[in-house]
């Protein structure tokens, strides 16, 4: 009977992820959505505990479970209050590296279980048990560099003579060392640990040639290996729960990997095998800059976008180092009072995750009906008067278009070099996260607005209020 109520709750609990899960994909419903899969995880563990058929489980070790949970709820929810917009994308790389650490020990020890067994284990638990493992182990330390780079911790990008050659001739040996293990049946824990620690040296030098400019697209690919791990704990233990989360989780990962690969002009090929990132942090490729730079004063940008009736906002990662986004919105708020039309062109990687900008922009309850993603908003660009980039920088690069030996040519960007006046809020003239300059800045339309976003937008507001 228990079984039964069981399944029904992991059911219901399946049912509320799918529901969640939906509700993600527009902000006006996705602080729902994240709550309606948080209570399937709440029933899910819930159920679990206290209806799964445990056997010999003394109430010693029911207490350490029920403490870990307790301990990984008061650090979790703490650690969510308490961190920084431009810190989230470290702390998702971090959670799901955790993720990923779980997934992988689960293996372990059910391997190390596998040498009490009464009969040797079939082909179908190992390779079960070896690929939550391989996963896992990748996705935790993948996910561990990727958190080092983004905090500024290890160099952006780390490349040994012929890292491709290694790193994949490291990936089949580690899969060599798999298949040994299933298709010889050994279960001595020692050829389980040479694995496991194959597959975290392989998650090491995966991430480390990795430039900073490409993470978001690394933090959705391991997003997505954290899930598949998941999923092949669920076949493991046959919980449909942990197997249908794992697989919403890698699904969902994996397509957001496609989209940020779309947006890079990145096969997702060579995401996997190496090659990826590699071009963005070329040294002295492309054009040589010609022109020169002019800045612009609060006045007079005060005085232009008063009198502009299509305002187009950029942001990027600076406006989140500055916490500009309050300003920023007080901003959009007082030009529509004086009859200017304004919307926020976003960039699929704008900042350094997915979705990093408008969760930024939604903390300071901008509409989203004013977000315009990438093909929507280009063709507006020739029809705007002013566009206002605030801390953004190889997103609007129009070397993507214009330079074939620029290490980021072929990458689509956001056209403001279209607007009739293109302003371009820096703190200074150095160059993005992909290492390269921007030739936007030299463009006769355009003009420099230096200093800290939030210093610089909250004397423009105020010189606004004047008029």
């Amino acid at each position: 009977m228990d079984n039964h109520i069981l399944n029904i709750i992991y059911l219901i609990a399946s049912v509320l992820f799918v529901i969640g899960l939906k509700m993600l994909s527009h902000p006006e419903t996705a602080r729902k959505g994240n709550l309606w899969a948080a209570l399937g995880m709440l029933l899910a563990i819930a159920g679990t505990i206290v209806l799964h058929h445990h056997t010999s489980l003394e109430p010693i070790k029911i207490i350490l479970i029920i403490g870990g949970i307790l301990i990984g709820t008061i650090i979790g929810a703490v650690a969510a209050r308490k961190v920084k917009m431009t810190k989230m994308p470290e702390m998702v790389s971090l959670f799901n590296g955790m993720g990923g650490a779980c997934a992988g020990l689960i293996s372990l020890i059910e391997f190390s279980h596998l040498q009490e067994a009464a009969t040797p284990p079939g082909m179908k638990t190992l390779f079960i048990i070896v690929s939550g493992l391989i996963i896992g182990s990748i996705s935790f330390s993948g996910s561990m560099i990727a958190f080092a780079k983004l905090n500024g911790t290890l160099a952006q990008a780390i490349r040994l003579p012929n890292y491709n050659l290694i790193n994949n001739i490291w990936l089949l040996l580690t899969v060599f060392a798999a298949g040994f293990i299933v298709f010889s049946g050994v279960t001595h824990v020692t050829f389980i640990y040479v694995v496991f620690l194959m597959a975290l040296v392989y998650g090491i030098i995966f991430v480390v040639p990795i430039g900073g400019a490409d993470m978001p697209v690394v933090i959705s690919l391991l997003n997505s290996f954290t899930g598949v791990a998941a999923a092949f704990g669920g076949f493991l233990y046959h919980n449909q729960v942990m197997l249908t989360g794992g697989i919403l989780v890698g699904s969902a990962g994996t397509l957001l990997t496609i989209v940020m690969c779309k947006a890079m002009n990145r096969p997702l090929f060579n995401v996997i095998f190496g090659a990826f990132g590699e071009s963005h942090t070329k040294t002295g490729a492309g054009q040589t800059m010609v022109g020169t730079i002019k800045d612009i004063s609060i006045s007079d940008l005060a005085i232009l976008m008063n009198y502009s009736k299509k305002v187009i906002i950029v942001p990027g990662y600076g406006l989140a180092v500055a916490q500009a986004q309050h300003v920023i919105h007080e901003l959009e708020l007082l030009l529509e009072e004086r009859g200017v039309e304004v919307k926020y062109a976003i960039h699929p990687v704008a900042g350094r995750m997915p979705g990093h900008m408008n969760v930024l922009l939604a903390e300071s309850n901008v509409s989203y009906d004013k977000l315009v993603e990438m093909e929507e908003i280009n063709p507006e660009f020739a029809s705007t008067d002013v566009v206002l980039v605030v801390g953004a920088n190889d997103v609007v690069n129009p070397a993507a278009h214009n330079d074939p030996a620029s290490p980021i040519y072929g990458m689509p960007i956001l056209d403001v070099e279209n607007a009739h006046h293109i302003i371009v809020n820096k703190r200074s003239m150095n160059a993005g996260y992909a290492g390269i300059e921007n030739e936007l800045f030299y463009n006769p339309k355009t003009s420099m607005l230096f200093g800290d976003a939030k210093v610089a937008l909250t004397k423009l507001v105020a010189e606004l209020k004047t008029m």
